[in-house]
């Protein structure tokens, strides 16, 4: 709905000088040729614009994270091919990479051995995109479990982040370098 928007009323928005989604939204609202649309649309076409539009100019693309059936998570031995939505990985700078049923025990594993650790991935929840964990933001407490219980619930980007926690009853949304081992464990109680 956001390309067609975007096509037919607004292709002259200049993505690139916004520095966050909320003031794409605004500056979208001020454009001439933007300003007539219904709120809906405003936001539909802000989504497109962030999500497509600047990740092109801007974004990491990573590869699909695929596991084989006879991986295993380091921290709780679960095979990693029943789940493949919540697949994590951990990639040494050596080029060893582990793989995780999901962040919360990749978050166990990392505090015991952050040394060398050159990149983490993850999936965000709705898009199944590969993400970098360390730019993700997690939500916690909701109503939505991983494998293991309670998880941390990944978006690229903070406005799905909190759409989410509000029709998931999240509690929390975090950033990566916001998580404390205090806080993963808390989330097994």
């Amino acid at each position: 709905m956001g390309k067609k928007i975007f096509e037919m009323k607004c292709s002259g928005v200049d993505v690139t000088q916004y520095d966050s989604y909320d003031a794409l939204l605004v500056g979208i609202g001020k454009t001439k040729e933007c300003s007539r649309l219904k709120a809906s649309y405003k936001e539909a076409l802000a989504l497109y614009l962030w999500d497509v539009k600047r990740e092109k100019k801007t974004a990491n693309r990573y590869a699909k994270i695929q596991v084989s059936h006879d991986k295993k998570c380091p921290v709780c031995g679960m095979f990693l091919y029943k789940y493949p939505r919540w697949v994590s990985m951990i990639e040494y700078e050596d080029g060893k990479k582990l793989y995780f049923d999901g962040m919360k025990d990749l978050m166990k594993y990392y505090f015991e051995h952050k040394k060398g650790v050159k990149l983490i991935l993850t999936q965000g929840y709705y898009t199944q995109e590969t993400i970098a964990a360390r730019e993700a933001y997690f939500v916690i407490g909701s109503d939505v479990y991983g494998p293991m219980g309670n998880e941390f619930i990944a978006f690229k980007d903070k406005k799905r982040a909190q759409n989410f926690l509000f029709d998931h009853h999240g509690k929390e949304i975090l950033t990566f370098d916001a998580i404390t081992p205090q806080t993963v464990y808390k989330l097994d109680e």
